[in-house]
């Protein structure tokens, strides 16, 4: 298992947030992350997927793979038309080879466009976007699922059954009338699920989902081949991450009219991996904001005054990270902070990170938060791809992850 959040049932750990709540603030951009150590993050990933499926070397007939809340879901075939939310899903079938076989993504050009950015590095690995469905333009419709006629859902039946105009008996139409359901959204902050799935709810980290994502596709080379490259570079991290009382201040946020919304750094939640394994001092880590995010003013982030401001979604269509730090400057308290300051407000990617755009995410914030140690992040231009950093500074290589996705892996 990979440790990058527990894979085992700690709902009651969590906050609670209904579904009406959650949908409204990722609808506005706003999503969220018991402080884990780094140390929790670079335990060695397991090299192969999780036990649950028939998944065979020759890689025919009939197999099931299991995942809560769904349980064994049973395939024919691996998958050529996959249905998407969120784009970890759309990014864990570019890494697995499958990219061609996603239908839709939530705000194609957003997700599409940031998800290039970092493929941009990659040779032969690229995303078409255009003219993908976005499942929540009109939020979740019943409907486009039956016309889209998927061979798989990738998202969780416990937060479709959450959605406007949706019932239980809904989702167990789609999934027998059309295709099953297979993914979990609430590991994404250890979130408690709605009250029917209480029981059957699971926690598992962003890894350990895709390699369960790679079963169903039957890519286990793929996803080994990646998963090999994670724990190198995880290692990389914890071998240099200079001592706690080292570590600079540190908030992730996003910037509004007159406010931050705020997000935590190290608390469970694969929608935090990124920056959990880095480990720095979370300005905002005492604060409970009863959900997944909390809204701060510029007093009370002067009164923080972190070191380094992480502004997430600064690196996708939807923000320039000229006018973010242009509001700034010029605002007469946020002028004052520290970070401002001294030009350590950064540009962040999404949260909702598949494996490949999280050796990227994680790779970025260990330079924004540790120059010194992993290497000075380059300047970041608005609406370009991911800047281009010298070979000998990457903390991943990107070589191998092209290889991984292209195919070119040797036997």
């Amino acid at each position: 298992m990979d440790a990058d959040d527990s894979s085992t049932p700690t709902r009651r750990d969590a906050l609670r947030a209904g579904g009406a709540v959650l949908t409204a603030g990722l609808f506005a951009g706003c999503t969220s992350g018991g402080d884990a150590t780094p140390t929790d993050d670079v335990k060695t990933p397991t090299a192969t997927p999780e036990s649950g499926t028939t998944e065979s070397t020759t890689e025919s007939g009939p197999y099931t793979v299991s995942m809560a809340p769904m349980g064994d879901v049973a395939f024919d075939a691996p998958p050529e038309n996959v249905f998407t939310v969120f784009p970890q899903y759309a990014d864990m079938a570019v890494a697995l080879g499958h990219g061609d076989a996603v239908n839709s993504v939530y705000v194609p050009e957003m997700s599409g466009t940031t998800m290039n950015h970092y493929y941009d590095c990659l040779d032969g690995v690229s995303f078409d976007w255009k003219g993908l469905t976005d499942p929540l333009s009109d939020g979740l419709s019943k409907e486009l699922l039956f016309d889209l006629g998927s061979d798989v859902h990738f998202a969780d039946p416990a937060w479709a059954s959450t959605q406007n105009n949706w019932s239980q008996s809904d989702v167990e139409e789609v999934g027998s009338a059309v295709a099953p359901w297979f993914g979990n959204f609430y590991s994404g902050t250890h979130a408690d699920p709605p009250e029917a799935y209480a029981d059957s709810y699971q926690y598992y980290s962003l890894w350990d989902m895709f390699g369960k994502v790679a079963q169903v596709f039957r890519e286990r080379q793929r996803y080994e081949a990646l998963a090999s490259v994670r724990r190198e570079m995880l290692s990389t991290i914890e071998a240099n991450l200079p001592p706690k009382e080292e570590r600079p201040t540190a908030v992730r946020v996003t910037l509004s009219s007159d406010s931050f919304w705020t997000y935590h750094l190290n608390r469970p939640g694969y929608w935090l991996a990124d920056t959990r394994p880095l480990g720095a001092i979370d300005a905002f880590a005492e604060k409970d904001w009863g959900q997944l995010w909390g809204q701060v003013g510029y007093e009370a982030m002067l009164e923080a005054d972190p070191d380094v401001i992480l502004h997430l979604w600064g690196m996708t269509p939807n923000y320039a990270m000229s006018d973010v730090r242009s509001q700034l400057e010029k605002d007469p308290v946020g002028k004052q902070l520290s970070a401002v300051q001294n030009g350590r407000v950064y540009a962040q990617g999404m949260r909702y990170q598949g494996p490949i755009m999280n050796l990227f995410q994680t790779e970025m914030t260990a330079k924004q938060l540790y120059p010194d140690v992993f290497g000075e992040w380059p300047e970041y231009t608005d609406g370009q791809p991911y800047p281009e950093i010298p070979e000998d500074e990457w903390l991943f290589d990107r070589t191998k992850v092209a290889a991984a996705v292209t195919g070119s892996v040797e036997e």
